[in-house]
């Protein structure tokens, strides 16, 4: 069987001869992969004309129910990739990883799609005054790169791999050509091809490689995004690409590194915490064989539980039955192919150099189901360096497999100081029920860390654990660990996109931002806005309200009905050495009181009110004082009809500016209201 590549809108076959890829646990041939006769120029420029064009027109919340069809579509054909991840060497779990986190990255970023306008780009922050008067105003929008994303990804994750990264450049507005690691790509194609036959995505938004990338980079340009997750040597060679350097073309890296686990000062043997510190080593040991840039390759134990540590450890791994992932009773497959074995050994070789073997045999172990000379096999090997400041191979060097070593520290400053010493890494953990502990190595730790887990046994029942990267938290790291970021909820998406500062009149960047900004020119309707429905609403759209005189007595009425009898509300007498000159309405009162001036009682479109984004109080009101409103427009959000729901709605964001007699606002607010629709949003 060859595999094929989706180029310019069809599926091809590489020319000529390609890499024979084998299933990892039989040694059986697969598939042929080949990229060659690949037009690489005409790929991107396709990408450009085409899926940027079409994705770029659409919004977000368009972009984000996208994904979430997509997401269930892939979801109701997960169990194919299942068995199809078998040849990988993966078990059901290290396959529900794969599989089932990467298309929950797609559910993931389509609920982000909530923290965005419905609108193709996005207003980002607060407006800048830039004048005395307030007619010049900046402000920042962020607009979909004109290009392609370009994901050259590991061997060791072909979909979620994919999807953590096509969800947050999909959902940003830019099409992709993912470039999956040759030894894998097997199980890519599958699920691409699943996705091309739903027609889900527009045209163009995704094309795929399965073989040699080759000149690939030399083709992209400033609007393009290159990311790459493997090795660091790999990774410095793309990202030194002259056409990459010549065209800034920015350049997501994320490599493997060396992650540790600190086992706390607090955590003895016999503590919840040390059961649990056990437990999470022999996971990340053992799940996709270690084959994981987030897995632990270092093993820090206060020095005093060091023995009791290693023997409990090694009884974890103990009875581990490695062997065909698709026999019941596996828990442990097989690395992603028989090269990967050999580079693997080799790395246990130099670490051995630095430590000593305490649990495990990389030769002398048994394969439960299968053949151990045809599979990739190999057993958990745990190594110990009794000196890691001085014996600092165990801090450069990483076994991309089922290797870990074990190192004692004294106190915190030693426990941190290790934990630098691997220059940078994805992730870092800190098992420890003391606050105060976790809050030092968490504090000094962060430098070097993408992110860190502090586990024990309050949070872990629930704790995703070590390993797990989550969709809307960064993942990447400083130094070795490639010094990128990608995914991260609202911040991955920007990485997709051009920041523009924009400067001019509050009317005109209220157009362009489709955002009311303060100070822009009113619209005013003889109708009531709660009379209209969502499209017939403007942004800009003002309702100037009748005035209300506040007195003595809507005060104290106020204190009695909330409880609230703050005393600069209800007792003049202790006002001294208090900005009031008098007794005070409520701050609540005032935005009540406001709301009953802009507020129209009769049925209408719309519905309730969802909330309050920003308020502020700016000036006491005091007795006797006169305020009115200014209700604006400010913001409009289509949202999908539900299938419990026999209507369609927006939520419509509304500016509360409430004025005194003088003009001068003394509150100043956004609420929020759903508003019946007309018409239906279309998925």
């Amino acid at each position: 069987m060859n595999l094929h590549n989706y180029a310019l809108g069809r599926w091809v076959e590489g020319t000529g001869e390609g890499q024979m890829l084998y299933d990892a646990s039989t040694g059986a041939e697969v598939a042929m992969a080949s990229s060659n006769g690949l037009d690489f120029a005409g790929m991107l420029a396709y990408g450009r004309k085409v899926g940027n064009k079409n994705l770029r027109k659409m919004t977000f919340q368009e972009r984000g129910r996208m994904l979430k069809t997509l997401a269930l579509y892939l979801m109701d054909r997960k169990e194919k990739y299942y068995e199809i991840s078998y040849k990988t060497g993966a078990t059901r779990v290290d396959s529900w990883i794969d599989i089932e986190g990467g298309i929950g990255n797609l559910f993931a970023n389509a609920s982000l799609r909530r923290k965005f306008p419905d609108l193709p780009y996005y207003t980002e922050g607060e407006p800048i005054g830039l004048s005395k008067g307030g007619t010049f105003i900046g402000h920042h929008i962020l607009v979909p790169k004109e290009g392609v994303a370009v994901h050259i990804n590991a061997f060791n994750f072909p979909i979620w791999g994919m999807l953590e990264k096509c969800a947050v450049n999909w959902l940003a507005g830019m099409p992709a050509i993912v470039k999956p690691a040759t030894l894998t790509s097997f199980l890519t194609e599958a699920m691409v091809k699943d996705i091309i036959a739903s027609q889900i995505l527009p045209e163009g938004s995704l094309q795929l490689i399965c073989g040699n990338a080759r000149t690939l980079l030399d083709h992209v340009n400033y609007q393009d995004v290159v990311t790459f997750t493997g090795s660091a040597t790999t990774g410095i060679k793309l990202k030194s690409n002259p056409n990459i350097i010549r065209e800034a073309v920015p350049f997501n890296m994320e490599a493997d590194s060396l992650n540790c686990i600190i086992l706390g000062l607090d955590a003895s043997p016999g503590t919840n915490e040390f059961d649990l510190f056990v437990k999470e080593v022999r996971k990340e040991m053992t799940v996709k064989c270690g084959q994981k840039c987030t897995a632990i390759r270092r093993i820090m134990v206060p020095d005093a539980f060091l023995e009791e540590a290693q023997i409990a450890i090694g009884k974890a791994l103990t009875g581990i039955s490695i062997g065909d992932p698709r026999n019941e009773g596996v828990r442990m497959g097989a690395l992603a192919g028989l090269e990967q074995v050999r580079e693997v050994k080799e790395k246990l070789i130099e670490l051995m150099s630095y430590s000593q073997l305490v649990y495990g045999d990389p030769e002398g172990f048994e394969v439960s189901h299968g053949t151990k000379g045809q599979g990739a096999y190999m057993a958990p090997v745990l190594l110990r360096n009794d000196d890691p400041f001085n014996k600092l191979g165990s801090h450069e060097i990483e076994a991309f497999g089922p290797i870990s070593t074990l190192m004692p520290y004294k106190d915190m400053d030693e426990a941190i100081e290790l934990a630098r010493k691997g220059k940078g890494s994805l992730c870092s953990t800190i098992v420890t029920f003391d606050d105060k502990i976790a809050g030092e190595y968490v504090i000094n730790a962060a430098t070097h860390h993408g992110r860190i887990l502090v586990l024990n046994r309050e949070s872990a029942k629930e704790s995703t654990g070590h390993g797990s990267p989550m969709p809307l938290l960064v993942h990447g790291g400083p130094g070795r660990a490639g010094g990128g970021e990608e995914m991260g909820g609202m911040r991955g998406i920007k990485h997709y996109m051009q920041r523009c500062a924009i400067q001019g009149s509050p009317t005109t960047l209220s157009y362009i931002t489709q955002q009311y900004q303060y100070g822009g020119r009113y619209i005013e309707e003889i109708k009531h806005p709660f009379k209209k429905y969502f499209e017939e609403l403007k942004i800009g759209e003002t309702l100037i309200t009748h005035k209300r005189t506040v007195t003595d007595a809507d005060i104290v009425n106020f204190a009695n009905v909330s409880w609230d009898h703050f005393y600069a509300h209800t007792d003049a007498t202790s006002l001294e050495g208090t900005p009031f000159t008098q007794r005070v309405a409520h701050g609540y009162f005032v935005l009540s009181a406001a709301a009953g001036l802009f507020v129209d009682a009769a049925k209408g479109p719309v519905m309730l009110n969802y909330g309050l984004e920003e308020c502020r109080f700016t000036k006491p009101v005091y007795p006797g004082m006169t305020i009115g409103v200014r209700l604006t427009v400010k913001e409009k959000v289509a949202q999908e009809k539900r299938e419990d729901e026999d209507y369609t709605k927006g939520i419509v964001k509304w500016l509360v500016d409430v004025y005194d007699e003088t003009e001068e606002t003394v509150a100043i607010a956004t609420i929020l209201t759903m508003v019946k629709m007309k018409t239906e949003v279309k998925d």
